[in-house]
């Protein structure tokens, strides 16, 4: 691969190239989209956590004028549960029940029917006539009640350990011999922490706009991480063919994992199949809230032996995750993440998917892995107070390099953990004074990041610009990084380079936006691309100068002579060769499609600092600083802003967020009013150091950077909640109520 050392565009802050949209309001999402002839759907959802469906009467919703289809289970493709239907990590098999509740209904906001109607308020009027028949049964929305002996069993299909059982499944990695490790220990702690579901806390609700013609060609526009997935998910489940299915990317407001999935899609292409009418759906936010995937609540142990001097011999984690009302929780990111900063001989990490009566879990930015960091993070603060050491200095001293295998599986090749250890522990941030109730917490954290499947295709216009489409929704910054690494390859302004979304009829098959790899494989099939467009412009001006294609160098923007040699020509630039290219064998373009390989999982250190309100019990995080080996940063602007960004989220899941549910196991604070983001006057600026170790296996070096930010959180921040008060939260968020309850412990034991 050709790797670019001297760079003009690669490492520069361009203009992103969706901005003046974006804040001119331009930009269009899929609630924008509209159609003649369109109508309106809604969804009937369960008012109980869980219950029985007897019978659904569909008879009076259907009479109502205006209303032009109505749907339930029974247009659902049903996937028998006897054998797993998989579409990349999504069972084909919890889909089809999870977009409509079929045998029951299993949690609050569960749909039990869909309906179509010339208005949004006819359609919501004959969803309240739907009548249901439930038999409401028993529930439970904790880990620690699912897990009860008497628990009620969500699916008596679900078994484990040969009976029925609200544990969806289990993992575990192991290295070593964890007995002979803990042995040889001489400090062990051992910790049991908790964390609460948090929502991904998108602006922009789920959304779609669907027309299904009399031959079945379906067009879909929506929001989406993913237009294949959409395609994908909406033929399995409504049975018509991908290949009658278009579907079209519109601009994302948000997702970070939670639009990796469908909701609407399905329901909305039945409707307007059976209605003969282009459907429009948008989720309100309390849907959103209700009936979309946060990430798990969890339950979680961690026990790690040390020798006197430091070095960690053992390490033992045990994770319970909630999936919600059917299996697929994060814990392959809990269980492979969580030791991964840290070369121990001796590791067991199991995981365990637990079924309670809530919505089910979408992906939340390196789903599983924040939460696995949490309680590992806080326990090896816990060993560095013990054993009297700096906490960076105790993770220097395990920390994972070159040649270190991971408990879940790889050896690692070149990677930048120490490196970022290192700018942690220089950094001025690490050595500032403290002021009374002020306390500074570290951590660190790891995500695999992936590659997988990408195509793209680069055109040159009549007038020499440059049209690249590939096949991911840009939300993190893909748009501005590829047009910045085409405009290097070619030697041209990067304002000359148009980025595109393609959709599933224009471009080749791309997996989803996901995992940190849009990037990462993006910008290997560009390259490949745009080097197969250099070798025909090369082509062109070697037939014009009728010498060999060889003796044709392309450099700045147009081709030259390799040598003297090769003759005395001025030199052909990319307008020019356009301009040529229909007396010269037509249009100039290339596209490409691999499963691309060799992404390399990514490393972070954070700094913390916060200040408790004595008064109030609030934390305020004053200071934080972020470090990250990034890879090569094609367009530092956007790597800052990813580590900002899951900065920012991971605050609000240490201190504020979480489901709150009330006593008829519904959700309390479904809207962003009652749940707690954080939002700018929560935050100091928060600083990024970038440590840059290229990825050797990529032609720029890239690595993915969108999910390590998220990982250390919780932890940096609970541990310097801890330096703060000299008090340890086990389980979060550390909100002011619990807080004040600790301080005001301490002042009645001092009074005493």
């Amino acid at each position: 691969m050709n790797v670019i050392t001297n760079n003009k565009w690669i490492g520069q802050r361009t203009i992103r190239p969706d901005g003046a949209d974006k804040v001119t309001g331009r930009a269009a999402f899929a609630a924008d989209t509209t159609m003649p002839g369109m109508i309106w759907g809604k969804v009937k959802r369960s008012p109980h956590p869980h219950a029985r469906i007897k019978s659904i009467d569909t008879s009076k919703a259907e009479a109502l004028p205006g209303v032009k289809a109505v749907v339930t289970s029974r247009d659902i493709v049903d996937f028998p549960i006897d054998k797993s239907v998989m579409l990349g990590i999504q069972d084909m098999r919890w889909m089809c029940r999870n977009v409509m509740a079929r045998e029951k209904a299993l949690f609050p906001g569960h749909p039990v029917a869909a309906v179509a109607a010339t208005s949004e308020a006819i359609a919501a009027r004959a969803c309240e006539l739907i009548e249901v028949d439930y038999e409401v049964l028993p529930w439970s929305v904790e880990i620690e009640d699912a897990l009860l002996p008497d628990a009620p069993i969500l699916h008596d299909f679900m078994k484990f350990e040969g009976k029925p059982s609200n544990i969806g499944g289990r993992i575990e990695v192991k290295k070593g011999d964890i007995a002979q490790g803990f042995a040889a220990a001489e400090i062990v702690i051992e910790r049991s922490f908790t964390t609460r579901p948090v929502h991904q806390g998108y602006i922009e609700p789920h959304a779609c706009l669907i027309s299904v013609g009399a031959d079945n060609k379906t067009t879909i526009w929506s929001s989406s991480q993913g237009q294949f997935m959409v395609r994908a998910m909406t033929a399995y489940l409504t049975g018509i063919p991908q290949s009658d299915i278009r579907a079209i990317p519109a601009e994302i407001g948000g997702g970070f994992g939670g639009k990796t999935i469908v909701y609407l899609e399905p329901l909305a292409t039945l409707l307007a199949k059976k209605s003969g009418r282009p459907v429009k759906m948008v989720m309100t936010r309390e849907e959103v809230m209700r009936a979309t995937g946060p990430t798990s609540g969890s339950k979680s142990t961690v026990k790690i032996g040390a020798t006197r001097d430091g070095k960690i011999v053992a390490a033992q984690g045990t994770f319970y995750l909630q999936a919600g009302a059917l299996p697929g929780s994060p814990i392959r990111g809990a269980v492979g993440c969580s030791f991964s900063p840290y070369d121990i001989p001796h590791v067991l990490s199991v995981g365990f998917d637990v079924l309670s009566n809530r919505s089910k879990v979408a992906a939340y930015r390196a789903p599983g892995a924040p939460i696995g960091a949490y309680a590992v993070e806080c326990v090896l603060d816990e060993l560095a107070e013990a054993l009297k050491m700096d906490p960076l200095e105790l993770r220097l001293k395990n920390a994972a390099k070159q040649g270190t295998k991971a408990a879940h599986g790889p050896v690692f090749p070149r990677i930048g953990y120490i490196e970022t250890l290192e700018a942690a522990k220089a950094h001025p941030h690490y050595t500032a004074p403290l002021g009374k109730l002020q306390g500074r917490g570290v951590a660190s954290g790891f995500w695999f990041n992936a590659g997988g499947e990408s195509s793209a295709q680069v055109n040159i216009t009549e007038d020499g610009n440059v049209v690249v489409t590939t096949g991911h929704p840009d939300i993190g910054g893909s748009r501005a990084a590829i047009a910045n690494i085409c405009a290097e390859l070619l030697g041209i302004d990067y304002r000359r380079v148009s980025v595109l979304i393609g959709d599933t009829a224009t471009i080749g098959f791309s997996n989803l936006t996901g995992g940190s790899r849009v990037l990462f494989a993006s910008a290997m099939v560009v390259t490949q691309s745009t080097d197969k467009v250099i070798a025909t412009l090369r082509e062109r001006a070697a037939k014009i100068w009728e010498i060999d294609p060889e003796a044709v160098k392309w450099e700045n923007g147009a081709a030259h002579p390799a040598s003297p040699n090769a003759g005395q020509f001025e030199p052909l630039t990319l307008a020019e060769l356009a301009a040529k290219a229909p007396q010269m064998g037509g249009p100039i373009g290339a596209g490409v499609q691999l499963n691309t390989e060799g992404a390399e999982g990514g490393f972070g250190t954070h700094i913390c600092d916060v200040e408790v309100d004595p008064e109030l019990g609030i934390v305020r995080v004053i200071r934080y600083t972020a470090v990250q080996d990034v890879g090569r940063a094609i367009h530092p602007g956007y790597v800052e802003g990813q580590m900002q960004g899951g900065v920012a989220q991971g605050i609000g899941w240490a201190l504020n967020e979480e489901y709150i549910y009330n006593k008829d196991g519904k959700v309390d604070n479904p809207g962003f009013l009652d749940y707690r983001m954080p939002v700018c006057s929560d935050l100091p600026m928060l600083d990024t150091v970038m440590v840059e170790v290229p990825n050797p296996k990529h032609p720029q070096g890239v690595k993915g950077v969108g999910e390590v930010p998220l990982v250390p959180v919780m932890a940096a921040v609970a541990n310097a909640v801890h330096n703060a008060l000299g008090k340890r939260f086990y389980s979060l968020p550390m909100s002011p109520p619990k807080v004040l309850e600790v301080i005001e412990g301490e002042t009645l034991e001092a009074a005493e």
